[in-house]
């Protein structure tokens, strides 16, 4: 016998339980593309307790489309690893270009992630920070569908010691740092410099050197460090989103 009600009651329950341990943590991160997925990875492997928040249905970002909806994407040398790591399958295309699919790509990063006791809540975005004493100690999130919908509903708040920025192209928690807080940003302007035009080799290098703190307490990864500091975007390649997420779990992980 089934009753729909122990079914809506295992759902609520467990679901609250869960939002409610997410209330403080160590780490908050803000969307789940393969930097976000592989950072939350690192750190939760390492024992930090590190939630991620990603305003859509789905996890992965822009890796599910590949490239121009061609569900491939390309990894060079360097990201090689990193793709055997999470048990993502991969063919040499050319000496140095390895070919993987997105989905299964996307798939492997969100499998290893959760398993190794990241906490992924969808349909959540972030649309503000707690800055206390000039630096970010939280964030303030609500339903992506309030969003979508336009409807005044407060939001809640959750604490963290340190935020990252994983939102891609927006880099929405910089963009709110700078203009609802009135922060100063580690950059040259001290304002979110905005992505360059598409250059794929100079991309991956710089989104990896971009990838820091951007502000006290706030870190940037992936494709938002680019847009935070003025890199050119990448486009299907995604060697340099994954060791950007590495990187970012490395450096939160002597703070913490």
């Amino acid at each position: 016998m089934i009753e729909e009600t122990t079914i809506s009651k295992a759902i609520i329950e467990s679901y609250l339980h869960e939002l409610l341990d997410a209330i403080e943590n160590d780490v908050i991160i803000a969307g789940a593309g393969p930097s976000g997925l592989c950072a939350g990875y690192y750190l939760a492997q390492n024992n930090v307790k590190t939630v991620l928040f990603e305003r859509a249905l789905k996890p992965g970002g822009g890796m599910p489309g590949g490239g121009i909806m061609f569900n491939k994407i390309v990894v060079q040398d360097q990201g090689k690893n990193i793709l055997d790591e999470f048990g993502i399958r991969s063919t040499e295309y050319r000496t140095g270009y390895y070919v993987a699919d997105s989905l299964e790509a996307t798939a492997c990063l969100t499998d290893k992630a959760l398993k190794a006791g990241l906490k992924i809540f969808n349909l959540i975005s972030v649309e503000d920070v707690m800055v206390r004493k000039g630096s970010v100690n939280g964030v303030v999130i609500n339903w992506t569908s309030v969003e979508m919908a336009h409807l005044h509903i407060d939001p809640i708040t959750c604490e963290s010691k340190i935020v990252i920025d994983a939102t891609g192209h927006p880099s929405e928690i910089c963009h709110i740092v700078e203009k609802k807080s009135g922060g100063k940003l580690l950059t040259s302007s001290g304002t979110v410099e905005g992505e360059k035009s598409m250059w794929a080799e100079v991309a991956e290098k710089q989104t990896i050197e971009n990838t820091r703190e951007v502000y006290p307490h706030l870190y940037v990864c992936g494709m938002a460090a680019n847009a935070v500091f003025g890199g050119p975007r990448m486009g299907p390649i995604f060697g340099g989103m994954l060791l950007s997420g590495k990187k970012v779990a490395e450096l939160v992980m002597k703070r913490v």
